[in-house]
């Protein structure tokens, strides 16, 4: 029974874990250790999930979950099984590996949903878009609305459009290019995509969205602290601030698109010199890290 309390603990502490980072703003000033806190956060919950509803039908081997499972697929290969182990139990693990297998599942179709719609876009691009000299590294889209979004992938495109590079002026048009490039440096997508997949697999679960709102915001922070590294604060609060006041912006499905989320907070965020919070930045590691291993030391052991 204390394997099945460690992964309902488990799934708790992840839930006020995520409740506690999705109302900080500590976060905001250290958004690369926030993100890494929210993957923690996210893999330690699904774990979780699976584990508790195997556990509490492996009570009979009273041993941690993966050695448990190796002794009940070595009785299953004899046709034995030990007294107190029914169906019930039995079902319980299935239900274990059904979760996993949701999870497995809604993770694959997000990655082929969103290469699809890459793919689809990089072609369309090939027809449409164009190199310009002024803008050395990214393709120019020839549409009047206020448009710069990264295209990640192998082969990360930048792209920016007509209206944008009428609404920017050189410095800002730098920042923007710099932020988006940090995007596909740091594969941002793949930070997003279990997010996405989580959401997906549970979307009634407002927590669940919260969280991909939350790590999409962060995603955006990092860029943003990138661009700041090379052209300081100023140039990209102010195309953010231009982005704002442009109002229809596009980026497309599969893309990641510089004037997308909560771009108030983030001009105050760049214009506001906070020093990383460095003692509650590892405080908060030290926590996720915590929550990833329990249940991993269980199916390991």
């Amino acid at each position: 029974m204390a394997y099945a309390v460690h992964f309902a603990a488990t799934v708790l502490a992840c839930y006020l874990t995520a409740q506690v980072l999705a109302s900080s703003t500590w976060t905001w000033r250290a958004p690369r250790v926030a993100i890494v806190c929210w993957q923690a956060v996210g893999l330690a919950l699904g774990l979780s999930a699976m584990g508790l509803p195997m556990a509490l039908g492996l009570l009979a081997y009273d041993r941690p979950t993966g050695g448990a499972l190796l002794a009940l697929a070595t009785d299953l290969a004899h046709g034995t099984l030990p007294a107190g182990l029914g169906e019930v139990h039995l079902g319980l693990v299935g239900v274990g590996f059904g979760i996993g297998a949701v999870l497995l599942t809604t993770t694959v179709r997000s990655v082929h949903a969103t290469v699809r719609a890459q793919r689809r876009h990089r072609d369309l691009l090939a027809l449409v878009a164009r190199r310009d000299p002024a803008v050395p590294g990214a393709l120019v889209l020839d549409h009047p609305s206020a448009a710069a979004y990264c295209l990640p992938g192998v082969k990360p495109r930048v792209v920016v459009s007509a209206g944008a590079l009428d609404l920017l002026d050189r410095a800002e048009l730098e920042a923007v290019l710099t932020h988006e490039r940090a995007h596909a440096q740091e594969r941002h997508d793949l930070v997003l995509l279990p997010f996405t997949a989580l959401r997906r697999a549970l979307p009634w679960f407002r927590w669940v969205r919260d969280a991909h709102e939350r790590v999409a915001l962060l995603v955006e922070m990092r860029a943003d602290d990138k661009a700041r590294e090379l052209h300081a604060e100023a140039p990209l609060a102010g195309a953010l601030r231009r982005f704002a006041a442009a109002g229809h912006r596009i980026t497309p499905a599969g893309a990641l698109g510089v004037g997308d989320r909560d771009l108030d907070v983030r001009v105050q965020r760049l214009l506001v010199a906070d020093r990383p919070p460095r003692l509650l930045g590892a405080a908060a590691l030290a926590v996720a890290t915590t929550l990833v291993a329990l249940p991993i030391s269980l199916f390991l052991s």
